[in-house]
């Protein structure tokens, strides 16, 4: 774990109790912050209304209508409310529940997973294992280790050359300055910050600025942004433009892709 989350306490209450999950609502002002923190149980949280930001050690998530972000046991992280508000719903499932995914990731919801999770919101802490809400539970388990896995993050930087980059990129990500551009700025060549950006990323400067501008463009248009002011304002010279990156990326235009969730 990194050094500056070591100390972070488990989020209080969830942790709880031999039970296989924990459930909690909670309701989140528009711009929302909650803080770093961790838990010893694995979080699947959804959010009924809104779009969110999970950020974790890792890198950022961006979380659209009808997705949910995984998030392994003891993994620090923190939530933001993208914009509105969020509505959100967690199930808290314990460590020792085999199969389930080891890694934090945004993940496809289906209608019968929603109905599930909002199912489960009314199920206590001390169910009955062998009642129908123990059969709930483990049809609502099976389904989450087959969660699909959308690609919806961006791994962050540990290069303080790239930090500058990535910051930038974050805030402001029509900015269109190449690596030649930011190489004066870094005190690097091109090549080195390319080298760099993929030892880091796995991802090219390239691609590392276009998952940026996609899921800034995510949180955009879940709020009801129209794609052309989308694009333009991402830097994208036309709506086409825009669409084509967002069809090669999530394998639908906007308009499929926000009208199926």
């Amino acid at each position: 774990m990194d050094k500056r989350h070591a100390d972070l306490a488990p989020l209080s209450g969830v942790d709880d109790g031999p039970g296989l999950i924990v459930t909690r609502r909670r309701d989140c002002p528009a711009d929302h912050f909650i803080d770093w923190h961790r838990h010893q149980r694995a979080q699947l949280l959804y959010a009924v209304n809104g779009v969110m930001q999970v950020t974790a050690p890792a890198g950022i998530w961006i979380v659209p209508p009808q997705r949910a972000v995984w998030i392994p046991p003891g993994t620090p992280h923190h939530v933001r409310a993208q914009g509105g508000p969020l509505s959100l719903r967690s199930v808290y499932v314990h460590p020792d529940v085999p199969g389930l995914p080891e890694t934090c990731s945004v993940v496809t919801v289906s209608p019968l997973m929603r109905e599930l999770i909002l199912e489960a919101m009314d199920i206590g802490d001390g169910f009955d294992p062998t009642g129908p809400e123990g059969r709930l539970v483990q049809v609502l388990l099976d389904r989450i280790r087959e969660l699909p896995v959308a690609p919806l993050h961006l791994p962050m930087v540990a290069d303080p050359r790239l930090k500058r980059i990535a910051d930038t990129l974050l805030a402001e990500p029509d900015d269109p300055r190449t690596l030649d551009d930011w190489a004066a700025l870094a005190g690097a060549s091109a090549r080195t910050l390319a080298r760099a950006f993929i030892a880091d990323t796995g991802m090219t400067f390239g691609q590392w600025r276009q998952q940026a501008r996609l899921l800034a463009a995510l949180a955009r248009l879940a709020q009801g942004d129209s794609v052309t002011t989308v694009a333009l304002d991402l830097g994208y010279a036309s709506q086409s433009a825009f669409i084509a990156m967002f069809r090669r990326a999530l394998g639908r235009t906007p308009g499929r892709y926000f009208a199926e969730g």
